[in-house]
């Protein structure tokens, strides 16, 4: 297997370690374990997320990735018997301390899944959904947000003369993108996305990957995927996890190009995973 393409260049002095000296720590993972039961799914996580970047997290099924992922918002909360201990920070902000806002935290931090799951409704009830539960009933500013985030997520020039059809008429990449776009609507600070281009065709691929770039400029974004060119055509920072352990995270070329750990190098070279 040869190693992925760059889609851009990365200085050549890449460091070791996340630069979080030069851009504003978004989220901080601090010594973290956390068991399913009794089946312990992560040991002793360290990572730091910087904002506005693109952050992959790759490495083979059943590693951690996703588990982590759902951390971040809290998702894993729905399971019974789950156990986490030491500290997830969003800007600075302990976001499983008792006195947390779990609503608050879960706008904040947007979710977009491997199988897109558009609700059955129109489009443009999908999109206002979120500001309909959070108490918003001005039609003005539904319409404003509706707009604002079906152009963020590039779907709007496809769907702005049918925004009353049913969201489940359109394709498999548009309702992804769709999804994009209802996650949008909450004015997350981070979107999760947890292998969302993995069951698109490669123009919705594309399309999707494109998207990343634009949001980036705005949203944290953390995406868990099992392609590797993709997390090196995506992503400004690369970690690596197996069997529940962090084996290694930095600038994505490094990880890619100059990997330290030897387990790494043999996970993207295609000598196991």
């Amino acid at each position: 297997m040869t190693l992925p393409t760059l889609a851009r260049p990365h200085s050549a002095k890449a460091t070791d370690a996340f630069p979080v000296a030069k851009a504003t720590e978004k989220i901080a993972v601090r010594d973290v374990n956390f068991w399913y039961g009794a089946k312990q799914a992560l040991f002793d996580i360290n990572l730091s997320v910087p904002e506005c970047s693109v952050v992959a997290f790759i490495g083979p099924s059943g590693c951690g990735k996703s588990t982590l992922l759902r951390l971040v918002n809290r998702m894993n909360d729905l399971i019974e018997g789950t156990r986490l201990t030491g500290q997830i920070r969003l800007d600075d902000q302990d976001i499983y301390a008792a006195d947390q806002d779990v609503v608050g935290l879960r706008r904040r931090t947007g979710m977009v899944f491997q199988k897109s799951n558009p609700f059955p409704k129109s489009i443009y009830e999908n999109v206002a959904y979120g500001p309909r539960i959070a108490g918003e009933r001005n039609r003005a500013r539904l319409d404003e947000t509706v707009t604002r985030c079906l152009q963020r997520a590039a779907l709007w020039n496809e769907v702005k003369d049918r925004l009353g059809a049913s969201a489940l008429e359109l394709s498999g990449g548009q309702q992804q993108r769709l999804c994009i776009a209802r996650a949008l609507a909450t004015e997350p600070e981070v979107l999760l996305m947890d292998e969302p281009a993995s069951a698109l065709d490669p123009k919705s691929t594309q399309a999707v990957e494109d998207l990343i770039a634009e949001l980036k400029r705005d949203y944290t974004i953390v995406i868990v995927t099992h392609n590797m060119q993709q997390a090196a055509r995506v992503s400004d920072q690369t970690a690596f996890f197996f069997e529940g352990k962090l084996i290694e995270s930095g600038a994505t070329e490094q990880v890619f190009r100059r990997p330290r750990e030897k387990q790494t190098e043999d996970y993207i070279t295609g000598r196991f995973g």
